[in-house]
């Protein structure tokens, strides 16, 4: 697969080398509370958070552009209490574009944040958005998933490893079926696996197939794969969750931060890199921080790229 070629990236910069306001492609953003510390063990600011995601923008920006935004909320810290926001705050800049999108729970639609340029970006770093989630469609098409995932999810006394030979499996499955897959970390113990399609198809669609896959990767390795939420089947396992093929869930973003001790990043891998992880038995290959990922795709470009484009159809049933 041919590699996008990306702008050099400088190291991510201290805290202090940003101002109190910046401009950036001619929107001022106030800026508050830079020293913040927000990663306590690794003494990563928020000033440093605002920073990562001002210089991962190029890559990002496609892979949330017209998806509405699920913001995750850290204040005080990846220790501390944090918020989900579905709606897009009200106190937010008039060039901050949002999208409808009709709520069962809420009876009504709601005003999502679309992030669609380094501002925005920089703007929800500021309200200490560590994390953002999309829907697995973009609008105005809403009801139209653009890809079917896999969260691959180890239960003790598994780990990433496990993660790692599941996804392979899985892999293979849908190489049978004439499908092609792409991986990214959690940012944490389990990897994703996404499986383009940028065709007319259905949620119910996606989630049937998901779920007929774990199942029958759960019937194939039934002691070390389970398709079935509840902590008490997941013990030793791989959870294969199916169950974010639906119209309402959210998925961590390629590239976003994730709230763990350090500032570990949802960083797209090539099977390549999984497998030798595995082989020599070193998750460590697998696990990146923001300046490891800056320097990923100053080299690489964008790994996860061929998700938006490349397109595919769920076989018949």
């Amino acid at each position: 697969m041919p590699r996008a070629k990306a702008k050099k990236t400088p190291p991510a910069a201290p805290a202090t080398a940003l101002p109190a306001s910046i401009e950036i492609d001619g929107k001022q953003i106030a800026l508050s509370n830079l020293g913040k510390v927000l990663y306590p063990e690794a003494g990563f600011t928020k000033g440093q958070v605002i920073d990562y995601y001002l210089r991962i923008a190029p890559a990002m920006l496609p892979h949330l552009s017209n998806r509405p935004l699920t913001l995750k909320r850290y204040p005080n810290g990846v220790d501390e209490k944090f918020f989900y926001e579905k709606r897009c705050p009200k106190h937010r800049p008039d060039w901050v574009k949002t999208g409808q999108v009709w709520s069962r729970d809420n009876n009504a639609f709601l005003d999502y944040c679309l992030v669609d340029s380094r501002a925005t970006m920089v703007w929800l770093g500021n309200l200490a958005c560590l994390e953002m989630h999309t829907l697995l469609s973009r609008l105005p098409k809403v009801e139209v998933p653009t890809s079917m995932v896999f969260d691959l999810d180890p239960g003790p006394p598994a780990d990433i490893l496990d993660s790692i030979r599941v996804g392979i499996q899985m892999r293979d499955l849908l190489q049978k079926l004439g499908l092609q897959s792409f991986a990214k970390t959690s940012g944490s113990k389990g990897l994703h696996l996404w499986v383009p399609l940028n065709t007319a198809t259905t949620f119910d669609r996606t989630k049937e197939f998901s779920h007929a896959m774990a199942l029958l990767l759960e019937r194939e390795n039934p002691k070390e794969v389970t398709s079935v939420m509840r902590k008490e089947l997941r013990h030793g396992k791989v959870l294969v969750d199916w169950s974010q093929n639906d119209n309402h869930k959210t998925t961590a973003s390629a590239y976003t931060l994730r709230a763990r001790a350090e500032p570990t990043v949802s960083t797209p891998v090539t099977w390549d890199e999984l497998e030798a992880a595995f082989k020599k038995r070193e998750p460590a290959r697998i696990q990146f921080t923001t300046n490891q990922v800056l320097k990923r795709v100053e080299k690489h470009g964008d790994l996860f790229a061929p998700v938006l484009t490349l397109k595919q159809r769920l076989p018949k049933e």
